[in-house]
């Protein structure tokens, strides 16, 4: 191995010792962003689900430990790793990641600052990463009891969530496209609790039987919706329409409120195609589906 490779190496097991003892769990990385090391089934003639229950190191992000031995064992078995992954989710910080990217056309920065202002929260000062191709890491803490899934593109372009079984690459971690590094300002700072509305947002709906043709919502809860909609003032329309449709698709009576909403968002002063326009996005950033 050569010099600056060793050095690579030293640095990238420093700095991955240094989040373990914060308690986050890590492991090792190639220069790739992938797990440095390979998976002991690689040969096996059959497909096995293994997460680590074989006591062998490979097995990706299941491997990510805070316990120092550990992490040595970890890069000792992959001397050629460059960097260290973070296993989001894992307690104590249950952590969840906020990938801005900046591939996508869209300004994913803009669109999360947009998300913010329709849903009524602030995005906190938090540890952020910079990426060498110019994205953003935002670093959030989610309760220890609510599940956040991995998903790219679903909150809006451009913008991918790590949640439960993903990792982010550390900060000190090299690729082979460049350094990943604390932005200043960020490095005294703890991860940032999620915001209310914002976890809403990337945690799944729970899921309700589909209720019949001729049921209702609940009487005050859809009417409270249509209230919050009749109430708004220039330049709060689309927002408040917005907020009341996506409330009323996470609590399975969407479809059934989406006419009195229009009506509600019309009498305030909003055109009709542009409040069913709104429903629509409503629905299909809280239920996956395509919209009306």
């Amino acid at each position: 191995m050569a010099t600056t490779d060793r050095q690579t190496a030293t640095l990238a097991l420093a700095h991955a010792l240094s989040a373990a003892e914060r308690g986050l769990p890590v492991i090792p990385l190639s220069a790739t962003k992938l797990p440095a090391l390979r998976s002991p089934h690689r040969d096996d003639p059959e497909p096995v689900l293994c997460r680590g229950e074989c006591g062998m190191p490979g097995h990706g992000v299941h491997d990510a430990t805070t316990d120092p031995a550990g992490v040595r064992a970890l890069f000792a078995a992959a001397p050629w790793a460059t960097g260290y992954g973070i296993a989001c989710g894992r307690p104590p910080h249950h952590l969840i990641g906020i990938d801005l990217d900046t591939k996508s056309s869209t300004d994913s920065l803009a669109a999360l600052q947009h998300l913010a202002l329709l849903h009524l929260f602030t995005i906190p000062e938090t540890v952020t990463v910079l990426t060498p191709s110019g994205g953003r890491h935002l670093w959030l803490t989610g309760p220890p009891d609510v599940v956040v899934p991995n998903s790219a593109s679903r909150l809006a372009p451009g913008i991918d969530v790590r949640g439960a079984g993903g990792y982010l690459v550390g900060p000190g971690s090299v690729t082979a496209h460049g350094a990943y590094r604390l932005a200043p300002g960020t490095a005294e700072l703890s991860p940032a609790p999620c915001p209310g509305a914002l976890l809403r947002l990337i945690t799944p709906p729970a899921r309700h039987p589909a209720p019949p043709s001729s049921s209702r919502p609940p009487q005050g809860q859809g009417q409270g919706l249509v209230q919050f909609v009749l109430a708004a003032h220039e330049g709060q329309r689309n927002t408040r329409l917005f907020w009341a449709a996506c409330r009323a698709y996470e609590n399975g009576f969407g479809d059934e409120l989406a006419d009195a909403l229009t009506s509600a968002a019309v009498q305030a002063g909003l055109p009709e195609r542009e409040a069913r326009a709104t429903i629509a996005s409503a629905e299909r950033l809280t239920t996956g589906r395509p919209g009306r």
